[in-house]
């Protein structure tokens, strides 16, 4: 069986094998040495939060660090959950969706962006933020820095404007699968036609397990970013199912979206 924390656990253990060094977004911003290997895992908190907490559990177990972007809604955001990941090392940052609420404002937008990123920083630092990419919604969210500028908030980076994916190998779970892109609406790194890497270009993962194998590969990128969702990630057999069921249906219909 396909995501579950098991196999989520052995995909950590062949990352760790291969003597990656695992880093915050924060951290993996800021650090310019590319001569190493490198990850930041990215954790979007969309739903269950009680998921994101396992993983972070995980994760520590093993002297991980990863980065944890929250929502507001109350499937995502939880005072504990958020302090408790926040104290094992891991990185906090807000899930932003603004322009959704603001039904495309982008004052008003704005406005709650920066109310809620108060909230966050009462938990925690909050240095980074991600939208969140709202496939059935007709808004953009990142629409908002057409006008306003997140670093006039002491933020330093938000990955969807400040990763160059030229050099960044990335890989999300978007479509519960790793090769989802044609199921994506917005989690995308960028039109894969201007990515000038073949080695980034040739790769193709279905199951986590092709990917762990794809670790094996000696030419395999050194520096990656890896974008999970907790919640499709199950050990009880009844929501496993559920996940996937639902999840194949929102595919067909963001497939759609992308066409």
């Amino acid at each position: 069986m396909d995501f579950t924390p098991k196999i989520y656990e052995s995909l950590l253990d062949q990352i760790q094998s291969k003597e990656y060094q695992f880093l915050t977004y924060n951290d993996f911003h800021l650090h310019q040495d590319d001569s190493i290997k490198k990850v930041t895992l990215r954790h979007d908190v969309d739903l269950k939060k009680e998921n994101s907490l396992a993983f972070a559990k995980i994760q520590h177990q093993r002297g991980i660090k990863a980065t944890y972007y929250f929502r507001t809604i109350p499937q995502s955001y939880d005072e504990k959950v958020i302090q408790d990941i926040y104290n094992m090392g891991h990185e906090i940052g807000y899930h932003y969706e603004t322009m959704d609420t603001a039904r495309g404002n982008v004052d008003k937008a704005y406005e709650e962006f920066c109310q809620s990123l108060k909230m966050f920083r009462k938990l925690a630092p909050v240095s980074t933020v991600c939208m969140h990419g709202s496939p059935m919604s007709k808004f953009d969210n990142r629409d908002i820095w057409n006008k306003y500028n997140y670093k006039d908030l002491d933020l330093i980076a938000e990955p969807y404007f400040d990763v160059n994916f030229n050099n960044t190998y990335y890989l999300t779970d978007t479509g519960r699968r790793w090769n989802g892109s044609k199921v994506s609406v917005r989690d995308k790194a960028m039109d894969s036609s201007t990515i000038d890497n073949d080695n980034f270009l040739k790769r193709d993962y279905k199951c986590t397990s092709d990917l762990i194998k794809g670790f094996n590969d000696e030419d395999f990128p050194k520096k990656i970013m890896m974008t999970f969702h907790p919640q499709r990630w199950e050990d009880n057999k009844l929501q496993w199912i559920k996940e996937l069921v639902l999840q194949n249906l929102k595919n067909q219909v963001k497939r759609l979206i992308v066409k």
